[in-house]
């Protein structure tokens, strides 16, 4: 492993910010939704993401905006992971891939939720994070891209039995979180106190914290019994599949 110097190479994370967080502002739902002659700010409940796709354009217009914003979060993590996967943090075992993964992931979801093309009123998020934890989690290990694969499922099947799609996509995302955070501990137990795996850490619970942030009016709504349900049965039969308390 060869030594990666921060005071060196600091521009690196300048250039992934502005980069990532460039590719962030790009939102698929906007350009799909205008192929279609469609506005989505101004259909369903006007947000430009997936679970608003579904339900105004079906089911596999929604699962392709879930793909294209999955890798959009997932692709530029796994670049920075290949470009830096052979160094570690000088004086440390800290591998800089480890933290440029999410680093990368941070500011594409940031980018995702407030674009600047967009005046910051960008979607939740979601697809780019789960999309994020599952490649990011596939560079840990191959065949977590298996595993990932069948935990997104079922983050599906728990909004098919619930209807909650807001509460089914938070908890992926949280239950994607602890199981990479179980990874890093496992890896740095030793070294806990070392500030890069610290900052590994704190990415992690900001990925959350901009997530549920951005769901923070869905969540007022299901306190209070008044979210909307979404029914993935209707919206497999091309049906809307959103349907009131």
């Amino acid at each position: 492993m060869k030594e990666f110097y921060l005071s060196q190479g600091w521009y690196w994370f300048l250039l992934m910010a502005v980069v990532c967080y460039s590719i962030g502002c790009f939102n698929f739902a906007v350009l799909i939704a205008k192929l279609k002659h469609k506005n989505v700010r101004k259909i369903g409940s006007g947000n430009p993401g997936t679970m608003n796709m579904s339900r105004e354009f079906g089911l596999k217009i929604g699962l392709l905006n879930f793909l294209l914003d999955a890798f959009k979060g997932g692709i530029p993590a796994m670049v920075s992971y290949f470009i830096f996967r052979g160094y570690v943090f000088a004086g440390t075992n800290v591998v800089v891939s480890d933290v440029t993964r999410y680093f990368c992931g941070l500011f594409v979801v940031i980018g995702h939720i407030f674009p600047v093309t967009m005046k910051f009123k960008g979607g939740k998020g979601i697809a780019s994070t789960l999309g994020l934890f599952w490649i990011c989690l596939a560079c840990e290990d191959p065949w977590y891209l298996l595993i990932g694969f069948v935990a997104l499922w079922g983050v599906v099947a728990y909004i098919a039995l619930t209807e909650w799609g807001s509460m089914g996509s938070l908890l992926g995302v949280t239950g994607f979180s602890i199981w990479q955070g179980a990874e890093f501990f496992a890896r740095y137990h030793e070294e806990l106190t070392n500030w890069y795996i610290v900052t590994l850490f704190v990415l992690l619970l900001l990925l959350n914290f901009l997530t549920w942030f951005a769901h923070r009016k869905n969540l007022v709504r299901l306190f209070a019994g008044e979210e909307h349900r979404t029914s993935v049965r209707k919206l497999s039969k091309g049906k809307r599949g959103t349907k009131n308390m």
